[in-house]
């Protein structure tokens, strides 16, 4: 089969070669699923900088979300099992963990609503416990998380502040439901909040940025406010300062949704379930960008590593494009 992979860490531009592997053979509790679509996530980029919190063993393919299928052709949702990533045309995943894809969703769009819409769920329902009529802000309202976090705002009756770098991106989260666009290339983040909430502030934040971002929400979150941190895409960890945060009131709370598969795998289906319901309502459908050819896909990972996408972008195996034949020939 055809399957990229990492042979040494670096730029995913640089280090990802296709070549020609043979399928991988399931372990105990595993099954080996064919790729109908692989969505291309940050800790994808981060996996081959050697960067991540899990270091699969060199080589490995990359690739951590995908919906595949089952021997007996059921379509289903899988985060595959690591060095035996999505972007090939075969890979394993923990036959317990498999979900059913939505019947309203197509291939590329079932493989992007995993890991960022349940990103968003549990963190604005089980972290910070959204409620209908509060302002949500959210940071990079246009990329693949953001986007997830806007639609599942809206679809909880918040009002949507979104923040965007650039007018192309502030007029996508303007597309998705954004109720205010912020360009933070132009706008000043903390003015705009306060005079959009008449000097409220935010009630939750959701903050896949860091850096800039974290600091400009601690200045605009409400009394009682909650800032969600999710990731760190700006490459800033910030420090935050708890004597403000109690001065001001409000709660900072972290989400690392891969927990919840080791800890509470109940609450992972659970939400599926509320995700499907949405999807079929129409409340939610993943942005996808880019239907990316297998051929394509280191370039395709670099761009989401650079930061220069919006949405999703999703590489199909069965798109073709010419073969790399070396390192970085792809970008």
């Amino acid at each position: 089969m055809q399957a990229w992979r990492v042979h040494r860490n670096g730029e995913p531009g640089e280090v990802m070669r296709r070549e020609e592997v043979d399928r991988p053979v399931p372990g105990d509790g595993q099954v080996l699923l064919k790729v109908r679509a692989a969505n291309i996530n940050f800790p994808d980029a981060l996996l081959c900088r050697g960067q991540y919190q899990v270091r699969p063993p060199l080589p490995f393919t990359p690739g951590v979300e995908i919906c595949g299928e089952t021997e007996d052709g059921r379509r289903v949702i899988a985060t595959p099992a690591l060095p035996h990533g999505g972007l090939a045309q075969y890979a394993l995943a923990d036959e317990a963990a498999l979900l059913p894809a939505p019947e309203a969703l197509d291939d590329a769009e079932a493989a992007a609503l995993h890991i960022g819409y349940q990103t968003g769920w549990f963190g604005l329902q089980r972290r910070a416990h959204l409620k209908e009529g509060e302002t949500l802000l959210v940071h990079a309202a246009a990329g693949g998380v953001g986007s997830a976090a806007v639609q599942l705002g809206k679809a909880a009756g918040a009002t949507v502040i979104g923040v965007a770098g650039g007018a192309a991106k502030a007029a996508v989260a303007r597309e998705l439901g954004c109720d205010v666009v912020i360009d933070r290339r132009t706008d000043d983040i903390v003015a705009a909040v306060k005079e959009v909430t008449g000097g409220r502030g935010a009630d939750v934040v959701y903050d896949p940025v860091g850096g800039d971002a974290y600091t400009a929400s601690a200045k605009c979150v409400a009394f009682e406010g909650r800032i969600v941190v999710v990731g760190f895409a700006s490459g800033t960890i910030p420090a935050p300062a708890l004597n403000h945060a109690l001065v001001k009131n409000y709660a900072v709370l972290g989400l690392h949704w891969g927990l919840y598969n080791q800890k509470d795998p109940a609450a992972v289906r659970h939400c599926h379930e509320v995700l499907t319901a949405y999807a079929a309502k129409g409340l939610i459908k993943p942005l996808i960008s880019g239907r990316v050819a297998f051929g394509d896909a280191a370039a395709a990972v670099q761009r989401v590593a650079d930061g220069t996408t919006t949405g999703r972008l999703v590489v199909l195996p069965a798109l073709t494009a010419a073969p790399a034949a070396t390192e970085g020939a792809a970008t």
